[in-house]
């Protein structure tokens, strides 16, 4: 079995992962790519990062607004490997990518994953694919050596729970709260801590929250709620294109892993 790369950065690191997503692209490209370097540099531990898509149902208005800048500024998904490429330049953490299938399906899903192992992706979520059409991809996921990424979430039953654990790898995303990213002031501990705890029972991979991650005291929460890291896109994203506000955010949360 090929190494997990999300539980080797949790082993080594010894307490939970700290995961920042952002839009390649946002504002631009060679903007963006300083963005995902000031990330590096502030203590990701790992990075999501997302293709600019027109019409993303799982995201919220900051992350829309950022698919947005990055479509108009001329980000099309050759650029986005292209940056992929670049950032594996200067940085060896796992880098996870959040799509949209359509996106695959319009470049070919084998072309697509070749282009994912050869720019050193770790995983693929795609947010917007059912588990009932998942084997349309896993068998080329796999044989590029792309770990595919499910979300689960409160309402995931618990049969449909005990079917993604046995086809992800690398991570679970753990949604904290239902509805888009980025807007929830609904975020429960005890609630997370009840999804991570069905999670754990039926897998042994790490398990991310993310959705709603906008504060170092949801981190701490979702940390105390059994988290194995913690993914934060829009905190970070509002900020673009501050360097020092993406900083100044960057250093609050990454307290909060501590």
């Amino acid at each position: 079995m090929p190494v997990n790369p999300y539980q080797s950065a949790l082993t080594k690191k010894g307490k939970a992962l700290f995961v920042p997503f952002v839009v390649l692209g946002d504002p631009t490209k060679a903007q963006s790519l300083e963005i995902v370097r000031l990330l590096v540099e502030s203590g990701a531990d790992a990075l999501e990062l997302g293709f600019p898509f027109s019409d993303p149902p799982a995201d919220g208005p900051v992350i829309q607004a950022a698919d947005t800048r990055s479509l108009k500024a001329g980000m099309r998904i050759d650029h986005c490997f292209q940056m992929l490429k670049e950032i594996r330049t200067f940085t060896d953490i796992p880098v996870g990518l959040l799509v949209y299938y359509n996106l695959i399906l319009q470049r070919g899903v084998e072309k697509f994953y070749r282009d994912c192992q050869e720019c050193g992706v770790s995983s693929v979520l795609i947010a917007d694919l059912p588990l009932e059409h998942a084997e349309e991809v896993l068998p080329i996921a796999r044989a590029h050596g792309i770990a595919p990424v499910f979300l689960v979430s409160e309402v995931t039953t618990d049969e449909r729970l005990q079917k993604i654990a046995e086809i992800a790898e690398g991570y679970l995303y753990v949604v904290s709260y239902l509805g888009v990213t980025g807007v929830g002031n609904a975020v429960l501990e005890e609630k997370m801590r009840v999804t991570i705890a069905r999670a754990r029972k039926v897998s042994t991979l790490p398990l991310m929250v993310g959705f709603g991650m906008n504060e170092a005291s949801e981190v701490r929460a979702a940390i105390r709620a059994g988290a194995d890291g913690v993914i934060v896109g829009s905190r970070i994203v509002r900020e673009i294109p501050d360097m020092d506000g993406i900083r100044d955010v960057c250093r609050e949360l990454a307290a909060a892993f501590v």
